[in-house]
């Protein structure tokens, strides 16, 4: 089987609420050094040390344990590469996903050789630690976890983690918590993951500092296990524009927290209306919540693509059947969103 990064619709204008973007945008303080660039800056290959002391300096940790990336989607192939490459195509190794997940995961690991051995969470999106630690073998060399998932948006139990990262030493545990923003859970700076050599968590920020069309994320692990990923990704990698807008976000705290008070506010805007028209969802610690319209599923996503509002349809994931995903972000955009999504309700009725 063939994996590929399924590819969704970029309108060209209209309310996007399909790809956990930040609509609020970035910091005015990011868009201040970027008029700041100059030709030389980018004539120029990119001096990284500020990105990287500001990185190290928010994340509270040494800069020999950051790797920065081209968007983490870079990291996640670089840990791909790094994980999986050498094990031929008789008997490739193994890396193993808990589907519904990031498609990401599974066209990096393809790509780089290996073999993809999905597991699928459990009902009502339950964590399934057994089934994943029986899915480990001697060809395991990665498995990837999303804290919280995406698109469930639900958070994986920290003890889980550090199972499976117990029951396979020899295989790389790529924790992605690119919405850890909107949840306050980390493995970094965990005394218990610290001991742990072998989890490598990848950060992103795209969604809660507003800088996706940048393309600027983070690998945090041990020395030692990000020296192989180091020799993968291509040195200059992060553009020069990103290089110089990730200090000036990081330092933008009241921006940051702005927009996650907004997301808290947008997230119970929409469990209230979703609850009032008799609508299944899940609680999420993220940007987004994921929402269960069945048969209506397909009559909302065109209904509100009408009026101009995207959203992302989540039913050929696994246990996914009739979700939609809705970016829950900028409060008055959930506020439009909700309110298209009850007139088309209303009229399916």
């Amino acid at each position: 089987m063939t994996y590929e990064y399924g590819r969704v619709e970029i309108p060209s204008s209209g309310l996007r609420l399909h790809l956990n973007e930040n609509t609020s945008g970035c910091s005015p303080a990011v868009i201040e050094v970027l008029r700041r660039t100059t030709g030389e800056d980018a004539a120029f290959y990119p001096n990284y040390a500020a990105a990287i002391a500001a990185c190290a300096g928010h994340l509270r940790i040494d800069e020999a344990s950051l790797l920065l990336t081209n968007g983490l989607d870079e990291g996640i192939l670089a840990a791909s590469v790094g994980a999986l490459r050498g094990g031929g195509e008789e008997n490739p190794f193994e890396a193993i996903v808990v589907v519904p997940a990031f498609d990401m995961y599974a066209a990096c690991a393809d790509a780089a050789g290996g073999r993809v051995i999905e597991v699928p969470l459990g009902d009502n999106f339950a964590f399934p630690l057994q089934r994943v630690l029986e899915a480990i073998t001697g060809r395991t060399r990665i498995v990837f976890l999303t804290n919280p998932n995406n698109p469930t948006g639900i958070v994986v139990p920290r003890g889980d983690i550090l199972a499976i990262a117990d029951a396979a030493p020899g295989a790389t545990i790529f924790l992605d918590e690119a919405y850890t923003d909107f949840s306050d859970t980390t493995l970094i700076g965990d005394a218990a993951a610290a001991k742990r050599s072998n989890i490598v968590i990848g950060r992103t920020f795209a969604k809660a500092y507003g800088l996706a069309g940048l393309r600027i994320g983070a690998l945090v692990a041990t020395p030692e296990r990000l020296a192989p990923l180091r020799r993968v990704v291509p040195p200059y990698s992060v553009n020069a524009l990103a290089a110089v807008a990730l200090p000036a976000a990081l330092g933008d705290t009241a921006h940051h927290a702005s927009y996650l008070a907004q997301t808290r506010e947008s997230k119970q805007l929409v469990y209230t209306t979703l609850d009032r028209i008799g609508i299944r969802y899940w609680p999420s610690e993220t940007n987004f919540v994921l929402a269960r319209f069945g048969d209506h599923s397909g009559r909302v996503i065109a209904g509100l693509k009408a009026r101009g509002i995207y959203v992302r349809d989540r039913s050929a994931d696994h246990g996914c059947a009739g979700c939609v995903r809705i970016t829950t972000g900028v409060l008055e955009d959930t506020r439009t969103c909700v309110t298209a999504i009850e007139e088309v309700m209303c009229d399916a009725r």
